[in-house]
């Protein structure tokens, strides 16, 4: 027996050598080699890979980690190298291969399914990439994998159940990709896990109690996605827990009085942007290694709780954008914080002076965000204690007094905001000495004296608003020799005298300049065509004189031009026909005279005003004659567009905690992996065939195309029109930032060069199959699909809308102004779901330190019958001109007509129509299909349906006019608006659950149960 079992021992260990043997031999190597030389064949640049020589061995080439017996590739490490193209499926061939890590660079296609034949992989980084397509469901074959990172790639989909068998996972990061579906407790599964980070993603429902089951979690990040519901009290008992971020989401609930006791570990602690409740729990402040604290716009209340002072290694603290009340002399407590770099609690309810302690914070702090609250008194002059501020915003609040000279001291800073107090005195000398500010915004205070000539030191100054003060005296030169400034110049509204600078041409990279409203006299120089960035100039309501200068053709940019009531004779230059950007032209209320130029603008009355100058005519024709004709081309309906936008904005810091950074140039763009190639994008048009095109405005086109296997909408911008790379950049990073379900999204950028060698700029959309609502409203889609909007449909799009204004108003770091919302820029998805759409014209540029603020300096543009009355009288874009906006567009998806309807003329408006039978005769302004649904329901012996859907529609007709109130001030905000909707949706809902319970104890079924 034994010498049989020596035998059988025998031969086993022989098999074992033999098979060893083969797997180590130089055939296996060759394999390997095959595999590496097919990876490179698939990539379009190959030459990024020098080493690669196929006469060497693998183990030689860079990248590339052998055992080490030199016979199997183990690893391979291609980082940040810049390649392109997909990878090989062949790479599943390297059987013995434990590390791939391809992060950062531009791979694009599918990760092949082939990897789940690596089963002794232990760490796959895909990270920063381009891959699209699925995680692959057979990646659970590589059971002793430890790393599984694919952040920020486009990959879509579910995330597969079959990566729960993963035990041994320890690193699960697919945080910016697609992945869509509602969290599911099978990731719980994942026991070994230590960081989970699913953020930035489309992935939805409640977070599932059974994430508690993560003993080892350190690190669990949600954020930016659309996870709603309350957050499991048991999540708050994971002890092992050191960063917990579940920010802009729609989470709700109350935070848990102990919570620093059951996270004692906590060092980072995130839920900005969603919808809690309650107080700030007092534990949280005993948490004295906590390093992290942002709670900001949220639905707190109550005051700052005790503690700040154990807070030692606190770095951020951002509790902004809530309904926090108090003083300020928790200040005083934040002096232990020593590392503490950024404090916002900014947008509450503080009040209180600003203690002389604020300048015995952190010698580290480097933004401070105090405006809008009601904070009063002075600044203190211990604010010049701040030496490394670069950011302080003490906007819109009740300042008053002076600005302290020590301002001078902080030599970092970079921003100033001071806006909307009650600040007097002069402006300091000494913000002279800020050599590093780029931005300055005074606006909207009680300055006097005259503009300091040392500003013109601050070399580094893009923008300056000053703007509704009472400031005297000549704009100095120096002002104007700022080589930086390129945002704007805003002086307006002031009691500025004297003439325009002559050296106002060095001003060749601002955008935009607004002098109007003061007391200005002399020529417009004629060095103004020098500056050939120049988009808006406002000069109106001066008392300018002499002609209108032949440079301004030169600035072929120029979209909004106004020179009105001022005194400005001779003709009108009959180049400025040539200016194709143009949109606005005011020359109304001076004395010009002469023939009318009949190209261009001037093709367009609805675009140039001229009225009150007495001696213009059309044509060769007499001007007596013609006074007639020319009053009743040019006087009509004001078109507003809105010419102060980046005034009324001015010194804003949109995505300023933690958002991200996006750059502002076309390579920049380049180097993100979700680019795609001009190539690509004209296979996926058909050669951008107008079989396939949608549709075609002033910025272009846009066709529909097929991007591996996805529908989507490719805008393509037409880059002869001026200033469409900006236009380009600008949408590209306001789209980027703003995520929101009812929001349009973008899915890719393409920076590239066309068949004919020219550049070529596109914006790659996802596709909304069921077209516009403009497009249902008309009754464009109903007739073509034979299926009618019922009440349930419009009252659903009506939330979504006003959910996306919504969050544009109240759940950005500062209101964002939409400015065009119309039904045609309401689009519907395959679900019907409305997004709103257009929002290039929020743009976002960013400052020399790459932090990015809402910009104007493009015109931004209404559309008739959208506007409010009172953006033609030259007030400056807001969130109520929004909300009026929306007003109009609710009331004609509910009664089909549109504001420029032809019954709508001599007074008679579609709001005055309305209001004409509201309440009581809602019948004669209803929708027709709307109309015939009710009577329906009337026919049928449903009359207590009929008076619960009359009453509704009331409810709703009434937020539309209420929404669209002549005066701003008589306008309920958009937040409220949505509740009211809400508030009707759930009405109708809880009737229609009634209605179903009583119909199926009948055995019956009805069409609208659910489509609330």
């Amino acid at each position: 027996m034994g010498i049989f079992e020596n035998f059988i021992t025998t031969i086993v260990v022989l098999v074992l050598v033999s098979h060893q043997s083969l797997e180590s031999s130089p055939l296996s190597l060759t394999t390997d080699k095959e595999a590496l030389v097919s990876f490179k064949s698939q990539i379009n640049n190959p030459s990024v890979l020098p080493t690669w020589d196929q006469n060497l061995s693998p183990c030689n080439w860079s990248g590339v980690s052998c055992d080490r017996l030199g016979r199997r590739v183990v690893g391979i490490y291609l980082s940040g190298l810049r390649m392109t193209g997909p990878i090989s499926p062949h790479i599943g061939n390297l059987s013995f291969l434990g590390s791939l890590e391809l992060q950062n660079n531009q791979l694009t296609g599918e990760l092949p399914h082939q990897l789940g034949n690596l089963v002794r992989l232990r760490s796959l980084n895909v990270s920063f990439n381009g891959i699209g397509g699925v995680i692959p469901s057979n990646i659970s074959r590589c059971e002793d994998l430890r790393t599984l990172d694919v952040t920020n790639n486009m990959i879509s989909g579910k995330i597969p159940r079959e990566i729960s068998y993963l035990t041994q996972l320890q690193v699960l990061n697919m945080a910016s990709n697609r992945l869509s579906g509602n969290l599911s407790p099978f990731l719980s599964n994942l026991s070994s896990l230590t960081n989970l980070n699913l953020g930035t993603n489309n992935l939805g429902g409640p977070i599932p109690n059974e994430f508690s089951q993560f003993m080892n979690l350190k690190y669990l990040d949600l954020t930016i996605n659309n996870l709603s519901g309350i957050v499991p009290p048991s999540i708050y008992n994971m002890s092992s827990l050191v960063y917990l971020a579940l920010a802009s989401n729609e989470l709700a609930g109350e935070l848990p009085e102990n919570i620093g006791f059951t996270l004692p570990n906590l060092l980072g602690f995130n839920f900005c942007f969603n919808r809690f409740t309650g107080t700030i729990p007092l534990s949280l402040h005993n948490l004295t290694n906590i390093q992290i604290i942002r709670i900001a716009h949220n639905l707190l209340h109550g005051s700052i709780p005790p503690g700040l002072g154990n807070l030692i290694n606190l770095e951020m603290y951002n509790i902004g954008f809530n309904n926090i009340v108090g003083d300020l002399n928790f200040l005083e407590h934040m002096t232990n914080s020593t590392r503490l770099n950024f404090l916002a609690f900014d947008f509450n309810l503080f009040e209180g002076v600003i203690p002389w302690s604020i300048g015995n914070l952190s010698k580290e702090l480097s933004k401070l965000y105090m405006g809008g609250n009601d904070i009063h008194g002075t600044i203190p002059s211990s604010i010049g204690e701040l030496r490394a501020l670069e950011l302080l915003n003490m906007s819109y609040s009740s300042i008053s007094g002076e600005i302290p000279s020590e301002i001078g001291e902080l030599r970092e800073l970079r921003v100033l905001g001071l806006a909307g107090n009650n600040i007097s005195g002069k402006i300091p000398v000494s913000l002279g000495d800020l050599r590093f500010l780029t931005k300055i915004d005074m606006s909207k205070n009680n300055l006097v004296g005259n503009i300091p000539k040392s500003l013109g030191n601050i070399q580094s100054l893009s923008s300056i608003d000053l703007s509704d003060n009472m400031l005297n005296g000549s704009i100095p030169t120096e002002i104007v020799n700022i080589p930086g400034l390129s945002a704007f110049l805003n002086l307006s509204q002031n009691h500025l005298t004297g003439s325009l600078p002559l050296e106002i041409g060095s001003l060749e990279k601002v955008a935009v300049i607004n002098i109007s409203d003061n007391m200005l006299s002399g020529n417009i120089p004629m060095s103004i065509g020098e500056c050939k960035s120049l988009e808006q100039l406002s000069l109106a309501r001066n008392m300018l004189s002499g002609p209108l200068p032949d440079t301004l053709e030169s600035i072929r940019g120029l979209e909004i031009l106004d020179l009105s009531s001022n005194q400005l004779s001779g003709s009108i230059p009959f180049d400025l026909q040539n200016l194709q950007s143009l949109q606005l032209l005011n020359l109304s209320f001076n004395y010009l005279e002469g023939e009318i130029p009949t190209d261009g603008v001037f093709a367009d009355p609805f675009k140039v005003h001229l009225e009150s100058n007495q001696n213009l005519y059309v044509c060769c024709k007499n001007p007596r004659k013609s006074e007639k004709k020319l009053t009743s081309v040019y006087i009509i309906v004001t078109i507003v567009v809105a010419i102060s936008l980046c005034f009324a904005i001015g010194l804003i810091y949109f995505v300023r905690r933690g958002k991200g950074r996006v750059n502002s140039s076309i390579e920049s763009l380049r180097a993100q992996p979700q680019m795609v190639s001009y190539e690509e994008l004209r296979v996926a048009t058909d050669n951008f065939n107008e079989e396939n095109l949608i549709g075609r405005g002033g910025f272009g086109s846009v066709y529909k195309g097929i991007i591996q296997g996805v529908a989507v909408a490719v805008k393509v911008l037409d880059t002869a029109t001026a200033n469409s790379r900006k236009t380009f950049l600008a949408e590209c990073a306001a789209l980027r930032l703003l995520r929101h379900r009812n929001l349009i999204k973008l899915t890719t950028v393409c920076s590239s060069i066309n068949s004919k060698n020219e550049e070529f700029l596109a914006l790659i959309f996802e596709f909304m199959s069921n077209g516009s609502l403009d497009d249902w409203i008309s009754g464009k889609r109903s007739q073509a699909n034979g299926v009618a909007l019922d009440f349930c449909d419009r009252l659903r799009f009506a939330v979504g809308i006003a959910s996306a204004i919504d969050y544009l108003h109240n759940e950005t770091e500062v209101p964002v102004v939409h400015c065009d919302l119309k039904p045609s820029n309401v689009f519907l998805d395959s679900d019907m779901t409305p997004k709103v759409g257009d929002l290039g014209l929020a743009k976002l540029l960013l400052d020399t330190d790459s932090k990015m603020s809402l910009s104007s300096t493009h015109a931004l543009r209404g559309s008739i019958g959208y506007i409010p009355s009172e953006y033609g009288y030259g007030e400056k874009p807001s969130t109520a001109g929004d909300v009026y906006s929306f007003g109009i567009l609710l009331l004609e998806l509910f009664t089909g007509r549109s504001p420029t309807h032809e019954t709508f003329f001599g007074g008679l408006s579609l709001t005055s129509w309305v209001q004409m039978h509201f309440p009581t005769d809602i019948d004669q302004v209803l929708e027709f299909d709307l109309l015939q649904e009710m009577n329906n329901y009337f026919d049928e012996g449903k009359s207590s349906r009929t008076q619960n859907h009359c009453d509704c529609l009331i409810t709703v007709l009434g937020v539309g006019l209420s929404c669209a109130a002549e005066s701003p001030d008589a306008r309920i905000a958009i937040r409220d608006a949505l509740h009211k909707l809400k508030d009707v949706e759930k009405k109708l809902q809880k009737y229609h659950e009634l209605v179903v319970d009583h119909v199926e104890e009948r055995g019956l079924h009805i069409r609208h149960a659910s489509s609330v």
